[in-house]
């Protein structure tokens, strides 16, 4: 590969920028006069004041528009093109949903309102929940959880309070070896022992391997499905028996349902409770750090214990606090409502034919890619595949080029890499998962971005080892910024040394 000249940050409109802070002159102010709403400090309890003003940044408004509107111009997202992330379903955000998420009556609500002002808030809720049931094969929502991982700890909570009630509590859970890294930890913060469930050579579970796990003590099976290699789990249905038998619950990871919806229900093979991601599958702008949520939903008999308080129905709904089995709250008021209008709106707006229809796309899509690339890398399994196709750098390693070489240089075909290194139970996995968004033509180009790479891989390895080379900053150290990250800005003392910022 010919190095470019000039690289797109050394040029141009993207040029280096500064932080806040150095941009920051005495006696600049971006609002004024003082805000209506805060009183001035004389009428405060000096006891809440500071001795000593906060060292902030001193800027005009177009100062902190330019600066931040420069930033922004650095970020790749799902508006930007193809964010092939594995297990992670970047989907594009239909704007109607945002719409509908900030109308007034939605956007200007406040959680304390009174139950009669806002029929209208409890209504989405309740045909979301009708909605979710409907699509899961299960009986009864709870739309409290923040996100996925917060939804399998209230699923588990769910198992917990069942066992217990009837007198058998239990202390371990079986999780497959492909399941979500978060799966074990949502375990482990519910009080359970975790025991890991082998994969067979296909990639899926085995039931002969559950069965010689299953225990008295077993409180249930966790399982992602499709698992996090991208396979359906066949044998879900006789696995899920095998589990009843014994007593126990089995819980669905259901943030690969962008595979299913609308086409197989979990509750139809045996799932007993399970989270669904409204931010991956139905379509709210995800990463970052938020927003989420991860409704959970359970079969009639476990009901009693979703967290309270529940939508009562009626010609007049209510909020029901009664609920003596309830595990309690597990979020501050009834959900992140701004993602649950989305969510609805997503489903109003695809019916029941447009929810199977991304399901079947979304898996074409990957099974597309997983038949044009593998001439060029291994597929790790090369059978048809769910909604994510995961490859391994088993060709190209041999020209000392690795996965993160093919990641990094993607970036210079305009790409952002898929997800890296996992599952771990595929060793150099980079793992990618198109959904239903993406058109022909960006599968295309996507196709002829990863040939290059492996062709780069065996002509010019040495330049994949330094790639990126067209981005605005080159290869990092991720290891050392995520270890060890410099967050504090250090202020010039007047003498010209360093003082340490608030």
């Amino acid at each position: 590969m010919t190095r470019p000249l000039v690289t797109s940050g050394a040029s141009g409109l993207l040029q280096e920028e500064p932080l806040i802070f150095e941009r920051s002159v005495p006696g600049r102010r971006a609002a004024w006069p003082r805000p209506l709403d805060v009183p001035p400090a004389d009428d405060l309890d000096p006891a809440l004041l500071r001795a000593v003003p906060p060292r902030l940044p001193e800027v005009s408004e177009p100062d902190v528009v330019r600066h931040h509107t420069r930033l922004s111009q650095r970020n790749y997202g799902i508006d930007a093109g193809f964010y092939p992330l594995g297990s992670c379903t970047m989907k594009h955000n239909p704007r109607v949903s945002e719409d509908l998420a900030a109308l007034p009556g939605f956007g200007g609500l406040h959680p304390n309102q009174p139950v009669s002002s806002v029929q209208g808030a409890l209504r989405v809720m309740v045909e979301l929940e009708d909605a979710l049931a409907e699509i899961t094969g299960l009986d009864a929502v709870t739309l409290q959880p923040s996100a996925g991982a917060h939804g399998e700890f209230t699923g588990l909570l769910i198992v917990r309070a069942a066992h217990e009630a009837r007198g058998d509590a239990r202390r371990r859970i079986l999780i497959p070896e492909s399941a979500h890294g978060t799966n074990p930890a949502s375990a482990t913060l519910c009080g359970y022992e975790t025991v890991e469930v082998p994969a067979g050579p296909d990639g899926v579970m085995l039931p002969e391997s559950v069965r010689s796990l299953m225990a008295p003590d077993v409180a249930g099976l966790m399982v992602t499905h499709p698992n996090t290699v991208g396979l359906y789990e066949t044998h879900l249905r006789e696995i899920c028996a095998v589990v009843h038998d014994g007593g126990g619950l089995v819980y669905g990871d259901g943030a690969n349902l962008n595979a299913l919806m609308g086409v197989a229900r979990p509750g139809d093979v045996g799932i007993d409770v399970m989270h669904v991601n409204l931010h991956k599958t139905f379509s709210t702008p995800h990463g970052g750090g938020g927003p989420g949520a991860g409704p959970v939903a359970v079969r009639a008999a476990l009901a009693p214990y979703l967290p309270r308080p529940v939508i009562q129905r009626g010609e007049r709904l209510a909020i029901d606090w009664d609920r003596p089995l309830s595990i309690g709250k597990v979020r501050s008021f009834y959900g992140n409502f701004g993602v649950l209008v989305r969510a609805w709106t997503y489903v109003r707006q695809m019916g029941g034919p447009g929810l199977s229809w991304a399901s079947r796309m979304a898996v074409l899509n990957a099974n597309y890619l997983r038949a044009r690339l593998g001439a060029s890398y291994e597929v790790a399994f090369d059978r048809p595949c769910m909604h994510e196709v995961i490859l391994t750098d088993r060709r190209q390693r041999p020209h000392g080029v690795e996965t993160m070489d093919i990641a990094k240089a993607l970036m210079d075909h305009g790409f952002h890499p898929p997800t890296v290194y996992f599952p771990l139970v595929v060793p150099h996995a980079l793992m990618v998962e198109p959904t239903e968004s993406e058109s022909l033509d960006e599968m295309d180009a996507f196709v002829a971005a990863m040939e290059a790479v492996a062709r780069q891989a065996s002509e010019d390895p040495a330049s994949l080892h330094a790639a990126p080379w067209r981005s605005y900053r080159r290869r990092l150290d991720e290891v050392l910024a995520a270890k060890s990250p410099d967050l504090r800005y250090t202020w010039p003392s007047p003498e010209g040394s360093a003082s340490g910022g608030d």
